[in-house]
């Protein structure tokens, strides 16, 4: 099996792991094919150590970095799935930049009542402002206009 073919059932099977491609002969159809699947580079034969170590090492930077945006992603989601209804309700109309008073009158509850689940929902998310948790409505992609 060819490295192209081996390509699309790992895959398949999950793997995120970078792929590197070294070749005796450039294609520039398969090179194409396999960079747009993913692969981190197509390497021509004869290579130096030296360029392979450099390749390998840029490979598994990049790969770690976005193994760790994708963790810091998946952190925010589970984050975001702790809210109780009321409190995605309140989640919802603080990144939208309401106030207190404002949501209350909304949901028809106290601003006391709002204040209580505007804290509740600042600790499961994990955030100190309201910054922090517009920042975070964002990358989850939950940010509507009000």
């Amino acid at each position: 099996m060819s490295g192209p073919e081996l390509q699309p059932r790992l895959a398949e099977c999950g793997s995120t792991l970078p792929i590197l491609f070294l070749t005796g002969y450039i294609d520039i159809p398969i090179t194409v094919s396999t960079i747009k699947a993913g692969a981190e580079h197509f390497l021509p034969k004869p290579i130096s150590a030296k360029q392979l170590l450099s390749a390998v090492e840029r490979a598994i930077a990049r790969h770690k970095a976005s193994s760790e945006l994708k963790i810091k992603a998946d952190v925010r989601h589970a984050r975001l799935l702790t809210l109780t209804p009321r409190q995605r309700q309140v989640f919802d109309l603080v990144v939208q930049g309401k106030h207190n008073h404002q949501i209350g009158r909304q949901l028809g509850a106290t601003e006391r009542t709002i204040k209580a689940h505007r804290h509740e929902v600042m600790e499961k998310m994990g955030v100190q402002s309201v910054a922090e948790l517009v920042s975070m409505a964002a990358h989850l992609g939950v940010l509507s206009a009000g």
